[in-house]
């Protein structure tokens, strides 16, 4: 390879790395734009200086009350559960290379629905006692797909039909229970099933923000064994990569992630699902996309909750919100895929 090829090499990777590093910046910066739009508007709009105040622990009157209990939980619930959404559900999309194998599509948020559902209407138990069922049955059902979709390895397809099977019988469970369901427990169970940031305490963004920095590492330092796995098992397996180990390893942290943001918002329609999609459509395919799915599933949901609380007319949970947006894009990718005659 001639010294001029070397060169132009070199140059196109610094350049690939600029431009990555660049819009990873924006990206961050956008969601640290809308944190703090969250925290200073409102029906009462407070001022940077008045937000910073309270963020310092000073005495700023009101604005302690409402934006130190009520707008800053909220706020840091919404980026965190958006990051965890993000890099679990991208996860899944890369080691499994299929878009569709998302935790919202192979069953896994509906697992931790389900429970919740049953949590509230049939044992009548507290948020937190809520949360610990979501945790438990996502993970639950994510080894049951697990196991189901295991033959001399996991294929994406098999473990997709399977948890699109699974997820159809848990949304069969969740509507029996809400058929059943008294009014007050049912309009709890709706509101939590719906995917919302209301009555976000500082006890649900401790939890989740914890979750979070104990489980991201994991994924981050495994982001190269992701990306050989997207190349296929024989390969990953040619290049070292103990398939088998690292797959239940992310599967597992993966699940985690989005267990936790779960039970903190409920099961947020479409954010894990649209996330990577998104990410790699603004970066490409090369590189980990752990950092700008997270990233951009943050900053989906800290818009959504933001539109559906100030810029509809009325509030709308930020689960319908995403939804909305979600929903069109599945139908586009199975239509596309359907015409360009490949499979799931």
């Amino acid at each position: 390879m001639s010294a001029a090829t070397v060169a132009a090499v070199r140059l196109g990777r610094a350049r690939q790395l600029h431009r990555r590093r660049l819009i990873l910046t924006l990206l961050a910066a956008l969601v640290v734009v809308t944190f703090a739009a969250s925290l200073m508007i409102g029906h009462t709009f407070y001022p940077p200086e008045t937000v910073l105040q309270v963020i310092l622990g000073r005495d700023a009157g009101g604005a302690n009350f409402t934006v130190g209990e009520l707008r800053l939980p909220r706020a840091i619930v919404a980026v965190v559960v958006g990051l965890c959404f993000g890099m679990g559900g991208v996860t899944f999309q890369t080691m499994l290379r299929n878009q569709l194998a998302s935790p919202d599509i192979i069953g896994i948020t509906a697992g931790a629905g389900a429970a919740a559902a049953f949590a509230i209407i049939v044992l009548r138990l507290s948020d937190a006692q809520v949360s610990v069922f979501a945790i438990v049955a996502g993970l639950a059902v994510a080894l049951l797909v697990y196991l189901l979709s295991f033959r001399s390895g996991v294929l994406g397809t098999r473990l997709i039909l399977v948890g699109i099977g699974v997820a159809a019988m848990l949304d069969s469970v969740t509507s029996y229970l809400l058929s059943r369901a008294g009014e007050w427990d049912l309009q709890q169970a709706m509101r939590w099933l719906a995917g919302s940031l209301n009555g976000a305490t500082w006890g649900d963004a401790v939890t989740v923000s914890i979750a979070f920095v104990a489980l991201a590492p994991v994924l981050l330092a495994q982001s190269r064994n992701l990306t050989a796995l997207r190349l296929g098992d024989d390969t990953a397996g040619a290049l070292g990569v103990g398939v088998e180990r690292t797959r239940v390893l992310l599967i597992i942290t993966a699940v985690g992630l989005i267990a936790f943001g779960t039970a903190a918002a409920g099961p947020v329609a479409f954010v894990a699902f649209l996330s990577g999609p998104i990410a790699a459509r603004i970066l490409g395919p090369r590189g980990s996309l752990l950092v700008p799915a997270g990233l951009v599933g943050a900053l989906l949901v800290a818009v959504a909750d933001f539109l559906g609380q100030w810029a509809l007319g009325t509030r709308f949970p930020v689960g319908v919100v995403t939804g909305v947006l979600g929903a069109p894009y599945l139908v586009y990718l199975i239509v596309r895929t359907n015409r360009a005659g490949g499979s799931l």
